[in-house]
């Protein structure tokens, strides 16, 4: 199975603080990536970097607000200062905001697309820069279900996720013949910090078992063995996609 190892190779990760980012950056670290990690929250970012370098790992914490462009770029170069090349980025940090279509503002609209797909097109920029010169690399980023459906009271991030299935079909598309892979990650209802009050209303809790064939929300955990596959040589030949990690809701 050395196909799905990655030894040698440099993955960056955004939003590897908590929930998916920090599970899937854990993961690559246990298949053997040196990590760049990126997150707002320092404090639980340099936690997670510490236990990635408990399983024999390098990781480098790098604090970086995703919304802001020039830090989104000093993020990638800080990793190839540090670690000479850049061979995964992983997009996962997003932001979402609840209500009814007719009752968001500007801000709440800006606030998504801004951190959920202007700031992954940029990092896929300026990863990509360095992944071109190199002939090689992996882009992964997180979508949604609402990357092909749509789902009431979240607008702006239904938006934001059709549009990173359609930037990463671009991509994709313009970088295949230079070595570069790009593609989607796409998980469900997954159990996190930031979806625990979903989960815990009952109403909303049962309507979303009811519409996964495993009856059963997924864990962090279990993207991880999708992010290594995309992330490695494995993958190869696999450009311009979307796996999803859904329990089989796309499927019924």
């Amino acid at each position: 199975m050395d196909e799905f190892r990655l030894e040698g190779k440099v993955a960056l990760v955004t939003g590897a603080s908590r929930g998916i980012g920090r599970a899937i950056a854990l993961g690559l670290g246990r298949a053997g990536a040196t990590l760049a990690l990126a997150s707002r929250t320092v404090e639980a970012l340099e936690s997670c970097a510490a236990e990635a370098e408990q399983l024999g790992t390098r990781a480098l914490a790098l604090p970086t607000d995703v919304a802001d462009i020039a830090q989104v770029q000093a993020m990638v170069t800080r990793t190839v200062d540090a670690f000479g090349r850049l061979d995964v980025l992983v997009n996962v940090a997003g932001i979402n905001r609840r209500g009814p279509a007719v009752d968001l503002t500007e801000a709440d609209w800006d606030a998504v697309i801004d951190t959920n797909l202007k700031a992954v097109f940029f990092a896929c920029q300026a990863a990509g820069r360095v992944m071109l010169a190199q002939r090689s690399g992996s882009i992964i980023t997180i979508g949604s279900l609402t990357s092909t459906i749509g789902i009431r009271r979240i607008a702006p991030y239904a938006a934001s996720k059709h549009g990173i299935l359609g930037l990463t079909k671009v991509l994709a598309t313009e970088w295949a013949p230079h070595g570069v892979r790009v593609n989607v990650l796409s998980p469900g209802y997954i159990e996190t910090d930031l979806t625990a009050p979903l989960k815990a209303d009952p109403s909303f809790d049962a309507w979303v078992r009811s519409r996964i064939p495993m009856g059963y929300w997924g864990q962090p955990s279990d993207l991880v063995g999708a992010a290594i596959f995309l992330a490695s040589d494995a993958s190869r030949y696999v450009t311009g996609q979307m796996l999803n990690v859904d329990g089989g809701w796309l499927a019924s």
